[in-house]
């Protein structure tokens, strides 16, 4: 079981290389008020004086002490370093001890120090060089091996002092900084806190004890030592303190004298200190004097720190195991150096087109689960996006009865007419059509948006390595994506363009719908009314009517046994347009009074169609004043009450509207996806990767393109180092025999 004590040692040796705390290993914390005594404490433990002192803050950076016992006849290791292999063996193999006592520091390499007063010094240059000279702290430990015949195995950390008030140039927050440093080491639950209280200092309000069962309120890793033992009141004694009957801690409290000011001021050997010591408790405590003093220290802490090793043991070589596995798969991700270039970049071109068509079609290895992306988005945005915003384009939007109205009358121009022009519905339907085009550009830009977006869920640990080359990746994408997208929005502007073109009124679902059939058969009946009003009344059966539309449906000729509705209007009555092969009736010139006594005179409105307005003219323009009555002076009404026959044809066309709107919108709800996938999500995925290789694939830019991230070197050769110290950890705790833990 003396084994476990140095292989720890050799353990944080490995570790301190890397400068890593991955590891919690084993060690002890030593805790305590200013001047309470700790450096005189680990002075005693190694025999030596080695530390530096004076007043104030002295101890401003952790040191980290490991105490290798030697064989004093052959000046060698007691137990002998190995296990150690490759660049860790010749920076890690302890040199032999040729005389007796030496001690070497981490950041000096293999420099050996003989005299303890260059170590001292070294200490305090070491502490200036980092936490400066104006009393400050720093987290940064100093690491110190000494080997002696005189020490016990032992890894111990001197910790500052806790202090209250701030002085000289010290932060005001030196106390708060203090506490975080000791808590950061003794917050370790692989660590046993060494909690050191002044004898002439009331037990109960111990400040070291304080902060150890704060992270350890069981105390079982806790042990405490009472200093000065020398320097109580006369007439008191801290045997109760001792025994465990003032405030009882588990792992012990023992008791210990340290030297004065004026000892170490005649330069007084420590083992002269240490035997007066022994001398001290043998008359004051007679009865627990054994169990007191600085060798029953040692001895005890090296006692608790091998059972607790033990203890620690099995955790430690599982969180090694963990490690290994995890720093392997790390490192296998930064991949190794390029060799040849030329291979891996036409490889990553090769990979990462592969993997943005595969994301596209939705046969990507690393699915997202968060979110929609790819293909999936891009079918979202053409039947969820896109579906859903033309079916709320209302077919009469922005479309009010007084607009269709003077649609009609503008259609019919200068004559009246009995019919509804059916110029005036392709002037409104295409209106209403041309609606369309701004969400169907729309759709075409969501698309674009996303195929710009994939290139995020196709950066692959081989393309990250690379930062210039994942620039000129999307450069290339961007550019490719610019130029289709002009493309793919002429095309969908001339799929509107196509509808815009020619009004299909012949089209079977609007000739066949119900609407087309009703207004048909409304219109017939219409016509023969008004033909009979002029006394050439058309006979026309309920049979031949629905022949006529049948017909008319079809596309056919007229049947010649149905009578031409022509044949019944009188000639000069200004008919306008026909609409599906059918004459309408409208208003005509029934909208206005007739007067026989005004003959030759201009008509006046009546009073419910125009709203006279002052000044302005029906075209909007300032109107010519003149005695009387001027028809100039009068505008059109933005908003009147229409007449029955008015209403029926406005009714009409808003019926046909909605009907024909139906259909075109239809058509491109399923034609331009069509086109964007033709024009713009195709092509990409059947060029991307020759247009890759014919722009990145070129000599003089593999090298630019193959250049690392320093992040990425950086990180790998960090993850490289701690892999190997994993392996040596491993092989280091692998030696370890189940008979030497006992």
């Amino acid at each position: 079981m003396d084994a476990l004590i140095p292989v720890i040692n050799k353990l944080q040796d490995i570790f301190n290389i890397i400068g890593t705390d991955t590891i919690q290993l084993p060690q002890i914390a030593v805790v305590g008020v200013q001047s309470s005594g700790k450096s005189s404490v680990l002075e005693n433990l190694v025999g030596r004086d080695f530390l530096p002192r004076g007043t104030g803050i002295v101890t401003r950076r952790p040191l980290v002490l490991q105490l290798v016992h030697v064989d004093e006849k052959s000046g060698s290791d007691t137990v002998q370093e190995n296990g150690i292999t490759d660049d860790f063996h010749q920076s890690l193999d302890v040199q032999q001890n040729r005389g007796n006592e030496y001690g070497k520091f981490l950041h000096t390499k293999d420099k050996i120090f003989r005299d303890f007063n260059e170590i001292k010094h070294e200490i305090q240059q070491e502490t200036d060089r980092l936490g400066g000279t104006n009393k400050g702290i720093c987290t940064d430990p100093i690491r110190l091996k000494i080997f002696s015949p005189n020490v016990l195995n032992l890894t111990l950390v001197d910790l500052p002092g806790i202090i209250k008030v701030p002085v000289g140039d010290q932060p005001d927050d030196i106390e708060q900084q203090v506490r975080d440093l000791i808590l950061q080491y003794i917050s370790n639950p692989n660590s046993i806190i060494l909690a050191l209280t002044p004898a002439n200092v009331d037990f109960a309000t111990s400040e070291a004890l304080k902060m150890a069962k704060r992270v350890d309120p069981d105390g079982r890793r806790t042990l405490a030592v009472v200093t000065k033992l020398d320097l109580m009141d006369a007439g008191t004694d801290a045997i109760d303190v001792l025994c465990g009957r003032i405030i009882p801690v588990k792992l012990g409290i023992i008791g210990v004298i340290n030297r004065s000011q004026l000892d170490i001021n005649k330069s007084k050997n420590i083992r002269n200190a240490v035997k007066d010591e022994q001398e001290f408790l043998q008359r004051r405590y007679p009865s627990i004097a054994s169990r007191n003093g600085t060798r029953y220290l040692a001895k005890t802490l090296n006692r608790l720190l091998m059972h607790h090793i033990r203890d620690c043991l099995p955790d430690l070589k599982s969180r090694v195991n963990v490690l290994t596995s995890q720093f392997q798969t790390l490192l296998m991700s930064y991949g190794e150096a390029v060799g040849d270039k030329s291979a891996t970049l036409l490889q990553i071109i090769t990979t990462f087109a592969s993997e943005y068509c595969n994301t596209v079609e939705g046969t990507s290895k690393n699915i997202e689960t968060t979110e929609l992306c790819g293909g999936a988005r891009i079918c979202y945005i053409f039947h969820e996006t896109f579906g859903r915003t033309l079916e709320s384009v209302d077919p009469l939007g922005g479309l009010s009865d007084l607009d269709i109205l003077t649609a009609i009358k503008n259609a019919n121009g200068s004559r009246p007419s009995w019919f509804v022009p059916e110029l005036s519905f392709e002037l409104l339907v295409k209106r209403q059509i041309k609606r369309l085009e701004e969400p169907s550009l729309r759709c075409v830009e969501l698309v674009h948006e996303e195929l710009q977006r994939i290139v995020q869920h196709c950066d692959a640990q081989d393309i990250v390595r690379f930062p210039h080359l994942r620039d000129c990746l999307v450069e290339v994408i961007t550019q490719l994506l610019r130029k289709r997208l002009p493309i793919t929005n002429e095309m969908v502007s001339n799929l509107v363009a196509i509808e815009l073109s020619y009004i299909n009124t012949k089209h079977p679902d609007f000739t066949e719908s119900n609407v087309v059939s009703e207004i048909l058969m409304a219109n017939l009946q219409l016509t023969h009314q008004e033909a009979g009003k002029r006394g050439k009344a058309i006979q026309i059966s309920d049979e031949q009517m629905k022949q006529r539309m049948k017909e008319s449906n079809s596309g056919k000729r007229l049947s010649s046994s149905v009578p031409s509705l022509d044949a019944a209007l009188p000639v000069g009555n200004g008919v306008g347009g026909n609409f599906l092969g059918m004459k309408w009736g409208s208003s005509g010139d029934s909208d206005l009074h007739r007067n026989n006594s005004n003959a030759g005179k201009p008509p006046l409105p009546r009073d419910r169609d125009l709203q006279p307005t002052e000044g302005v003219s029906p075209y909007g323009s300032p109107a010519r004043h003149s005695q009387g009555v001027n028809l100039l002076d009068i505008a059109m009404p933005v908003s009147r009450n229409l007449s029955a026959r008015e209403k029926r044809d406005v009714d009409i066309i808003r019926r046909l509207i909605n009907s024909y709107f139906l259909i075109v919108r239809k058509s491109i709800q399923d034609s331009v996806p069509k086109a964007v996938m033709h024009f713009l999500v195709n092509y990409v995925k059947n060029h991307l990767q020759s247009e890759l290789v014919g722009q990145l694939y070129k000599h003089d830019q593999i090298d630019r393109l193959l250049t690392e991230a320093d992040s990425v070197t950086q990180r790998r050769e960090e993850a490289s180092k701690m892999l190997k110290a994993l392996h040596a950890a491993s092989q280091v705790i692998g030696e370890i025999r189940d008979t030497h833990l006992w």
